[in-house]
């Protein structure tokens, strides 16, 4: 494929990465309007929100062997398609059935796009160096999308209604549609012949729904019986998957990858990365609103810093390469995040000018944290790809994106609780959120409010100096398990001769 071409190609292939990433976040900053004028009830709104990300998660697996086995860019076009259709309809759904619905079907969707996007710059970038700014250029649009959707969401509820931030993806789609076939390349593993093994279907849309649902009810109903089964049984079912994927010849997801040190490495760090960056978002987006007492789309702006921080950082990874291994790269950002966590223990827990002078802090503090994953998240997911020959990119793909999504819901339970635990204890027992907080104070007289308030917010900035300890401590570990894990002077093959696999 010629070199022109191939960067055409590129350019297109970022078009459903951004509007994907922005679809995702969009939504958030929607979502009461559309609750209100569809007269959603709070669990529908929930099942909204949240189906999207189940349905993508689930089934991301699924969809990156499959493009192997199909065609990567039919599978792409085959997706682009149903994302666009799907976006109409939820733009125009009449009731919140068929929204929850549109939603769901949109993430079916939406697993084709993310792996398959990536499979094939891995198919049309043979050249290392190449490959490694087509990767920072694909990170670098997911991460924007991510940042500019609750600001656009913004924009376009002032002027049109809330079906407007679902039909933002189909002029995107259907450039993909009329210029894919004439700009990306078809590929396919002919060697993996055969339909795909439904149970192994099955059991891994099981087993990730399962933990994803059970990861996302605790940080909604805290330690109960409904998300602490989901999770006994996702992990049980995730067990049963492994062991068949072991004993597969040609398996759904090919877990002997993970047999290559520096493959497994970057995993685990896309894993913790993401608990950490999700934690901490969590955490500062209340705390915008919630101490500082920004509105929702004001703190959706001064949020945006994190996202275009891994922007930046992914953009600025390849030319570090010049000078350094791509290991030291990746564990130098990741002693940065570690210190962009540290900096949001200084921030300032006072809701009036005091908390307002912490507000550069605390944005400096995101942004460092964020800057520092570019290399992990460029650099890393080229290491990934790389690894594995070209035929068994999208299952590679795959384990890339799904390791984003585990560490994203990880992140939010995991650190909410942890979050939550300290607020309760600073605040004697008597108050379990800041939100509940803010609502009782409303309803207190003025001086007795007052005071509520101010321990409320003392109470929550302290379980965000915990959060950016404990987010100082996952980086500073990461950096160190990649220095450790980096690959030696003859890296051992990622992939099992075949007739070595054959016999495992």
């Amino acid at each position: 494929m010629r070199v022109d071409r191939a960067w055409l190609g590129l350019a297109l292939l970022t078009l459903p990465t951004l509007l994907v990433a922005i679809d995702a976040t969009a939504l958030l900053l929607a979502l009461p309007q559309l609750s209100a004028d569809l007269g959603a009830t709070g669990v529908q709104q929930l099942w909204i929100s949240d189906g999207y990300g189940f349905m993508v998660a689930g089934l991301v697996i699924t969809m990156g062997t499959l493009g192997d086995r199909i065609g990567r860019r039919r599978l792409l076009l085959i997706g682009a398609a149903a994302f666009a259709t799907l976006s109409v309809a939820a733009a125009f759904a009449a009731d919140p059935l068929m929204l929850i619905v549109a939603r769901a079907l949109l993430g079916v969707a939406g697993a084709t796009l993310a792996p398959c996007t990536l499979a094939l710059i891995t198919n049309m970038f043979r050249d290392e160096r190449q490959r490694g700014k087509a990767i920072a250029i694909w990170a670098t649009c997911q991460f924007t999308g991510g940042a500019l959707g609750p600001v656009l969401a913004g924009f376009l509820l002032q002027h049109f209604w809330w079906g407007s931030v679902f039909l933002i993806a189909v002029p995107a789609m259907a450039v993909l549609l009329l210029a894919g076939p004439f700009l990306l390349p078809e590929f396919r593993d002919d060697r993996a012949g055969g339909r795909l093994d439904l149970p192994s279907v099955g059991l891994s849309l099981v087993a990730v729904l399962a933990m994803v649902y059970g990861v996302k009810q605790l940080t909604v109903e805290g330690v109960s019986a409904v998300p602490a089964v989901a999770l006994v049984a996702g992990a049980a079912v995730g067990v049963v998957f492994v062991r068949r994927q072991l004993r597969l010849e040609t398996p759904l997801l090919d877990l002997r990858l993970l047999r290559n040190r520096p493959f497994t490495a970057v995993i685990i760090g896309l894993v913790f990365a993401g608990v950490a960056m999700a934690g901490t978002g969590l955490m500062v987006t209340q705390y915008l609103q919630g101490v500082l007492g920004f509105s929702p789309f004001t703190s959706a702006v001064l949020f945006a810093p994190m996202g275009l921080g891994v922007a930046a950082g992914t953009m600025a990874a390849p030319a570090l390469t010049r000078w350094m291994r791509p290991a030291t790269a990746i564990a130098g950002g990741l002693a940065g995040s570690a210190l962009g966590g540290l900096l949001l223990v200084g921030v300032s827990g006072d809701g009036g000018v005091g908390g307002a002078s912490a507000l550069p802090l605390v944005m400096t503090g995101i942004a460092v944290l964020a800057l520092g994953t570019g290399p992990l998240f460029a650099l890393g997911t080229g290491l990934v790809l790389g690894s594995v020959p070209p035929e068994r990119a999208g299952s590679a793909a795959s384990m890339s994106e799904t390791g984003n999504y585990f560490g994203g819901s990880l992140g939010f339970a995991l650190l909410g609780v942890v979050a939550a635990v300290v607020y309760r204890d600073r605040m004697g027992g008597t108050s379990d959120s800041l939100a509940a907080a803010l609502a009782a104070a409303e309803r207190l007289p003025a001086g007795q409010g007052a005071e509520l308030l101010d321990a409320a917010r003392e109470a929550f900035t302290a379980s965000l100096h915990v959060t950016g300890v404990v987010t100082a401590v996952i980086f500073a570990g990461l950096a160190v398990l990649v220095l450790t894990m980096r690959p030696a002077a003859q890296d051992t093959p990622a992939v099992l001769p075949e007739h070595e696999a054959a016999h495992s």
